[in-house]
Formats: C-alpha cells, sequence, structure tokens
C-alpha cells in the first residue's frame, strides 16, 4: 500500500523509500533529497535497486530541518544545531541580534510613509525632503558632530565633552511614531543647516571672557545648575532667582576668575544672547523625550532658556 512501512535489512527494521518520506512530513521528494545531499538527514540503506530508504528516526529529523528553516537558519547553522543540544538557544540569540536591527528599519519605514498621509501637497513635499536627507532608521552621528564642532574650541575633558554629547543627542526609538520621525528629521535639518549671517558654528559668549576663560569649569557648573533649575520648571514656575540662578551665574564667574556681583550679571545678561536655531533644537529633543500627554521634559536648552529669562528678570529689579 503506497506510503504505508516497508522492511529493509534485517526483520523487523521499518524504513520508507524517499517519496514515502516526503508524503509523511508533507514537503516534496526534492526537498528530501536536497537536506540528505547535505548531510542533514541520514539513510537507513539503500534498497536492492539503489534507491535510498530512511528509518523513522528520519521523520522526526526532517521536520525539525523543516521548522529550523522557517526561522530563517541558514542551511549550515541548521546543521549546528541537529548535532549539538547546546548550538539551537546560541543560533536563536544570533539570529535576534541579526533581526532587530532590521525589524526597526521597517518600523521607521513604516512610521515614515504614515507621516506622509493626511497633509498637504506642499507639507508632503517638505517631509519627503527631511526624511530623504535623514535616512531611516536616522544616524545620530551628524548631531553629534555638530555638538563636537560647536563646543570647539573648547579642550573639554573627555567625560565632560561625552556626557554633553550624550545629553544632547537623543537615541531613536526603535518603534517610532510618525510624530518623531518628523522630530528626528528637523533635528538632522537644524544641524545641517548653514550657519546664519554673522554668526558663528560655536557659542559666542565664552570669548568674551579672555584668553583665561576655563571652559571646562563653565560646562561643569551649568550642568549642575541645569539640574537645580529642572524642578523649577516640571513645576512650571515662571523664571525667579534662587539656588539654581546662583549656581548658573558662579559657573560664568568661576570659569571667568570673576566676581559675582551686580556688575558682573548685567555684563553677562548682555553676553548671553538667544540662540533661536538651539532654541528650536531642544525644543525637539524635549518633544522626543516626553511620553504623549505628559507635560515636557526638562532639557539643558529649557533651562538655560529659564536662567537666562531670570536673569534678565533680576538685572532689570536692580539695575
Amino acid at each position: 500500500m503506497t506510503g504505508s512501512a516497508s522492511s529493509s535489512g534485517t526483520a523487523g527494521d521499518v524504513s520508507w523509500s524517499i517519496g514515502e518520506l516526503a508524503a509523511r512530513a508533507g514537503v516534496t521528494v526534492k526537498t528530501v533529497r536536497f537536506y540528505s545531499d547535505q548531510g542533514l538527514l541520514p539513510e537507513a540503506g539503500r534498497s536492492s535497486g539503489g534507491h535510498r530508504r530512511y528509518g523513522p528516526e528520519a521523520l522526526g529529523r526532517l521536520r525539525l530541518i523543516r521548522s529550523l528553516r522557517t526561522l530563517d537558519l541558514p542551511v549550515p547553522d541548521v546543521g549546528r544545531a541537529l548535532e549539538r543540544d547546546d548550538a539551537l538557544e546560541e543560533l536563536v540569540a544570533g539570529r535576534l541580534r541579526e533581526l532587530r536591527p532590521q525589524l526597526t528599519a521597517l518600523r521607521w519605514r513604516e512610521a515614515a510613509l504614515h507621516l506622509l498621509t493626511d497633509c498637504s501637497h506642499d507639507e508632503r513635499a517638505r517631509r519627503l525632503d527631511l526624511i530623504g536627507a535623514m535616512g531611516l532608521p536616522p544616524d545620530t552621528d551628524v548631531l553629534a558632530r555638530f555638538w563636537r564642532r560647536w563646543l570647539f574650541p573648547a579642550r573639554l575633558p573627555a567625560p565632560l565633552l561625552a556626557g554633553i554629547v550624550d545629553t544632547a543627542v537623543p537615541a531613536p526609538p526603535h518603534d517610532p511614531t510618525p510624530a518623531q520621525v518628523l522630530a528626528f528629521g528637523r533635528l538632522q535639518a537644524i544641524v545641517t543647516a548653514p550657519c546664519p549671517p554673522g554668526r558663528v558654528d560655536r557659542p559666542p559668549a565664552p570669548r568674551r571672557f579672555g584668553d583665561g576663560f576655563r571652559p571646562a569649569v563653565l560646562y561643569s557648573g551649568l550642568r549642575e545648575a541645569y539640574d537645580l533649575a529642572a524642578p523649577e520648571l516640571r513645576a512650571r514656575r515662571a523664571p525667579a532667582g534662587g539656588a539654581a540662578l546662583d549656581r548658573f551665574v558662579a559657573a560664568w564667574a568661576e570659569a571667568g576668575a570673576a566676581r559675582d556681583n551686580a556688575a558682573f550679571r548685567r555684563q553677562l545678561t548682555v553676553v548671553l544672547a538667544d540662540e533661536p536655531r538651539l532654541d528650536h533644537y531642544w525644543d525637539l529633543v524635549s518633544e522626543l523625550a516626553t511620553p504623549p500627554g505628559a507635560p515636557p521634559e526638562p532639557t539643558p536648552g529649557a533651562a538655560e532658556a529659564w536662567l537666562r529669562e531670570a536673569l534678565a528678570g533680576m538685572t532689570r529689579q536692580h539695575p
């Protein structure tokens, strides 16, 4: 009867032809022959006519091979999994590592496609320009290079510079929303746009304090001031004097070997000009860091703006 077990070799040994094994496993004869030729499916023997015969254990092995191939494991890896009991866990972990960046790229493309729906023709063209210039997922190296260039020639200690850059460069999410795709596109547009006329690609304020200015002292102190200001921003308090502002001014005074007094604060108010480009940058960083429906997450840029306004308000009150 077709598909039934037949005997080969010693009495009681059960074996199947290549066609019988293929039918029982639900695969083609060509598939069985391929895995057999690859050494993954050992034969139990040959018939008197020289045809391949397979024992019952070949059925379970063939089903396992088919399952592993369904997971897209390459044939050599399937062979390793069949030979070593501990190999499969290692192979699965490796395959997951390979798939994660591919899945992330697909999710970014999906979100970018959604970004192009429900908008005007002109807006769609602008968004396409942003997507094309950014790449999917975005390369954050261009953001990091901007900040290193912006801080040059401060010659900051490597750990301090790395900390500033890490804070300023948001990590792309693995499963972005269309709004996050748009925010990253705008971030990259900001840092790659030509510098406005009359401006330079680094902060102007430190240059006005002379050759003895110590940038490392400044940026270390500013980080402390921003941390002190963060609770004020979360509470949505109006810019005002206090510990955060005192630390902010002290950082500038210490870096320039100056005294923190009324005259210095007036001078600092003039020196600290707004930087709309960076203000927009930090607004986008906050948007990326803030969960939907939650209050804006304070960023160093938001803290800087709050402290500048607090300083301006104090000097107006006490000219």
